[in-house]
């Protein structure tokens, strides 16, 4: 099998390599451009065939939720509709408008502070290629900072080679879409339901096409102090039935690790870039997975989900970034969710937890309670 380096020494004629740039155009040190509020930027429009290869950005803005606030997309062979839509920090590894280190073989925040968002994946084209920016922001970008790297094919690209997407899906589902209203997670408040189905799942992707999936970015905000990683992933190919080709055991399953992990940890492939610091599982984790050396493969169609706590018990807050290569035309991307419907959701206070808690001794009796006491029937909570 060859090594990543073994095609170094190969010359390819017929293969230029550029860059668009921020540069200062005076030769001066100004080496940004400004992004107003409300404006679409293109930050690269190329003409013929080619392949991306390397994208770097840094911004400086005072609204400090600019990278949920604005939108990355991307257009090949000059299609009406984006094949990449998305958060700007969401699509490079930086859930919930935060900044913080990533490292993984395609996509990376890096110093200082995860403020260097690059990105790694080949993005291929054969009549041209553009990528904008929309600030969405009430503030102006002041500084934007980019690299777009690529390579200019003479002799064009093959028809074996797929486009690249990616597409950003936001849910706050709750538990009702498990046939009930209480988030029983580790049998917790009684006997668990069964989940036949991936119905009320929350989707990574669907593509309709031929194609491959690359992987994902998921980012988890949960309520509870319970784990919120009993959810199974499901990959249904081709149109098939449930439980389809391939059928997870869990979150953290499917994300590499094992036995409820918290605990940072990067691999080229898989990781915890970001983990919660509160009780439990409480707050927010960020967990990637890339399928560099064992991609998804579908002909017709692709339908990618996962379950939010098992049989879809838990009220999460789950963002994805899927990614993938598939012919075009691609089905187009439901509608952008508006900015307020973005925004991260509150944090969970100590107070909210003493709210909690005397609700719980309430159900007792009250009195001098530790808050903990089982019920003598605990089907009455509701």
């Amino acid at each position: 099998m060859p090594g990543p380096l073994d095609n170094l020494p190969v010359l390819r004629p017929g293969v230029r390599t550029k860059r668009v740039s921020s540069y200062d155009r005076t030769g001066g040190n100004n080496d940004f451009v400004p992004i107003a509020l409300g404006e679409t930027r293109t930050l690269a429009e190329v003409t013929g065939a080619g392949v991306i290869k390397h994208i770097w950005i840094t911004i400086s803005c005072a609204d400090p939720m600019i990278r949920r606030n604005a939108i990355l997309r991307m257009y090949w062979d000059g299609e009406a509709s984006p094949s990449v839509e998305c958060p700007l920090g969401d699509f490079f590894g930086q859930g919930w408008g935060e900044r913080y280190l990533y490292a993984s073989l395609p996509l990376a925040a890096a110093p200082a502070s995860g403020n260097a968002l690059n990105c790694y994946f080949p993005m291929p084209f054969g009549e041209g290629a553009r990528i904008e920016i929309e600030n969405q922001s009430d503030k102006n970008i002041d500084n934007f900072y980019y690299y777009v790297d690529y390579e200019e094919h003479l002799g064009g690209v093959g028809p074996e080679v797929g486009r690249f997407h990616a597409w950003w899906n936001r849910q706050t589902p709750g538990p009702e879409s498990a046939g009930g209203d209480r988030e029983n997670e580790w049998e917790t408040l009684g006997v668990q339901p069964i989940n036949p189905s991936d119905a009320h799942n929350h989707v990574f992707v669907h593509a309709e096409g031929a194609g491959h999936y690359v992987g994902v970015n998921y980012y988890v905000d949960s309520p509870t102090p319970l784990w919120y990683g009993e959810g199974d992933d499901m990959f249904l190919i081709d149109g098939e039935p449930w439980p389809g080709s391939l059928h997870g055991t869990g979150t953290e399953d499917y994300f590499n690790g094992s036995w409820c992990p918290k605990e940072t940890y990067t691999h080229p492939y898989f990781g915890y870039a970001r983990v919660n610091g509160e009780t439990g599982f409480l707050g927010r984790t960020h967990c990637y997975r890339f399928h560099l050396e064992d991609p998804i493969y579908f002909e017709k169609s692709l339908s990618a989900s996962i379950e939010h706590g098992h049989a879809n018990s838990l009220t999460l807050d789950l963002a994805t970034v899927a990614y993938w290569y598939q012919s075009e035309p691609h089905a187009p991307f439901p509608a952008m969710l508006p900015k307020a419907q973005r925004q991260p959701m509150p944090k969970i206070l100590p107070q909210d937890i003493h709210r909690w808690r005397d609700s719980w001794r309430r159900e007792l009796g009250g009195g001098p309670l530790w808050g903990n006491e089982p019920l003598p029937d605990s089907t009455h909570i509701k």
